[in-house]
C-alpha cells in the first residue's frame, strides 16, 4: 500500500524528489552547502538593519517600504489597543469579531484609494481567496496574469468557475484569451499592480482597455503599490484610472506596517463578498492592536508625503547604480529590484557570500520563479540612509566580481 508521507521523506532525502517538484536541491542538501536562505531566525531587527547570531546586516529583504514598522506613533497605537481590546477579537466578523475600529479603517482605506466601500481581512492572502472565491461563480471566468501572486493564483483555483491566464504583462495576449471566452460567461481579469518577484508596474492602461472591450472586469492586487504609487494610494492613482479600475485589493503587512488586507470597490459588490467570503466568514478577525497599527500608518502615510518621495528616490539610484556594475535588473520600476542570475545554486551562494558580507537579501527559486529565472530579489525603504546604500553597492561590487558575475 502506498505511503502518503513517503513524499514528504523523500524531499529531504533524495535530490530526484525535490526535482520533480522544481526545486534546484532538497533542502538538506542546501544546508549541507551552507547556502540554505529560509527561515532564518533574527535575533533584533531595527527596521533598515537587523541581528542574526551576532551579525549586524542591512535589511534589502523587507516589504517595509515607508520604514513604518519602528515608528513610535505606530508601536503606541498597537500598545494602546491592547490595553483597551486585548490581544484578539476571538471570532470571525461574520458574529461576534467586528470592532467599531474595523469599521474605522474601512471607511478611511474606502477614502484613501478612492472607491465607495472597503472590507478588512485578517490577511492580504485571505482577502484574495475570499474574493475571488466569492465572486466566480460555475458559470463565470476568471482571467490572471502568468506571474501574478500566488495568493492571486490560488483564490483563482478555489473559485468555482474556470480558470485561464494570459503572458505576463502583455495586453495583446490578455486580448486573446479573452476574445477566446464564451461571450455570456462573467469574466473577470486579476493583476497585481506592481509584480512582487521583477518589481514591474503592471501596463494598467493596456489591460483596461481590453477589459472594457470584451466587457470583463478588472481586480488590482496592489499589495506592492500601497505607498509606492500614485502619491501611496496606489497603481490605479499612479495611472489616473481609480474610477475604471472596478475592485482594489491592497494588504498591511507591506508599508501599512502591520499585517491584514483589504479590498475596495463599490458598495454593493463589497456587500457581496462580505457575506460569501468564505475566508471571512470562517476565520477570526483582525486583532485590534493589527487594526491600530495600520490606521496610524495611514496617517502617517497621509501627513508624510516625503517617505514615498524617498523610498522610490532611492529605488532610482540603486537599479541604476547596480546597471552599472552590470547586474541584470530585468524591467523593474519600484523598490522592488531584483538581481536576475539564472542557476538556483548560484543564486543561493551569491546569497550567502552577500549575507557574510553583511547584507540581508532573498532568494527566488523554482518553483516560485521559472526554471532558469532564479534572482536575488532586494527591496528598499523609505528609512535607508545614504550610507547604508553605500556600503551595500560596496559590497555588491565585491561579491558580484568575487562570484564571477560581473566584470
Amino acid at each position: 500500500m502506498p505511503d502518503l508521507f513517503e513524499k514528504c521523506r523523500g524531499f529531504f532525502s533524495d535530490p530526484s524528489v525535490a526535482e520533480s517538484m522544481g526545486y534546484p536541491a532538497s533542502p538538506n542538501r542546501a544546508k549541507e552547502l551552507g547556502v540554505y536562505p529560509f527561515f532564518i531566525p533574527l535575533d533584533q531587527t531595527e527596521g533598515t538593519e537587523v541581528t542574526i547570531q551576532g551579525q549586524r546586516l542591512v535589511m534589502l529583504g523587507s516589504n517595509n517600504y515607508l520604514g513604518l514598522t519602528m515608528h513610535p506613533e505606530v508601536r503606541e497605537a498597537a500598545v494602546r489597543a491592547i490595553r483597551e481590546f486585548g490581544t484578539s477579537c476571538t471570532g470571525s466578523r461574520f458574529l461576534n469579531g467586528t470592532l467599531a475600529l474595523h469599521g474605522e479603517l474601512e471607511r478611511r482605506l474606502a477614502l484613501f484609494v478612492g472607491k465607495e466601500k472597503a472590507l478588512v481581512f485578517s490577511t492580504g492572502y485571505q482577502a484574495n481567496l475570499g474574493v475571488l472565491s466569492a465572486l466566480i461563480g460555475r458559470s463565470d471566468i476568471v482571467v490572471c496574469d502568468k506571474e501574478d501572486h500566488a495568493s492571486l493564483i490560488d483564490g483563482c483555483r478555489l473559485a468555482l468557475g474556470r480558470m485561464a491566464r494570459f503572458r505576463h504583462n502583455s495586453a495583446g495576449d490578455l486580448d486573446r484569451v479573452l476574445a477566446a471566452c464564451p461571450p455570456d460567461a462573467g469574466k473577470l481579469v486579476v493583476v497585481d499592480g506592481v509584480f512582487s518577484m521583477g518589481g514591474e508596474i503592471v501596463s494598467l492602461p493596456d489591460v483596461l482597455a481590453v477589459c472594457r472591450k470584451h466587457a470583463a472586469r478588472l481586480l488590482v492586487d496592489d499589495a506592492h503599490g500601497m505607498g509606492v504609487l500614485g502619491g501611496g494610494r496606489g497603481t490605479a492613482a499612479h495611472f489616473g484610472l481609480v474610477d475604471e479600475v472596478d475592485l482594489i485589493v491592497g494588504t498591511f503587512s507591506k508599508s501599512f506596517a502591520s499585517i491584514g488586507g483589504f479590498v475596495a470597490g463599490d458598495e454593493t459588490t463589497i456587500h457581496w463578498i462580505q457575506h460569501l467570503a468564505r475566508s471571512l466568514i470562517f476565520s477570526a478577525s483582525l486583532p485590534a492592536p493589527n487594526v491600530a497599527a495600520a490606521l496610524v500608518a495611514l496617517d502617517i502615510t497621509e501627513r508624510e508625503p516625503e517617505r514615498v518621495e524617498r523610498v522610490n528616490a532611492i529605488a532610482d539610484r540603486m537599479r541604476e547604480s547596480l546597471k552599472d556594475l552590470g547586474f541584470d535588473v530585468g524591467e523593474s520600476e519600484t523598490p522592488i529590484i531584483p538581481i536576475f542570475i539564472g542557476d538556483s545554486l548560484d543564486t543561493m551562494h551569491a546569497w550567502r557570500a552577500l549575507f557574510d558580507a553583511g547584507v540581508y537579501v532573498n532568494v527566488a527559486i523554482p518553483p516560485a520563479v521559472p526554471q532558469g529565472k532564479a534572482l536575488l530579489r532586494t527591496s528598499y525603504m523609505a528609512t535607508h540612509t545614504d550610507e547604508q546604500m553605500d556600503r551595500v553597492l560596496e559590497i555588491f561590487a565585491s561579491v558580484g566580481k568575487s562570484l564571477g558575475l560581473i566584470a
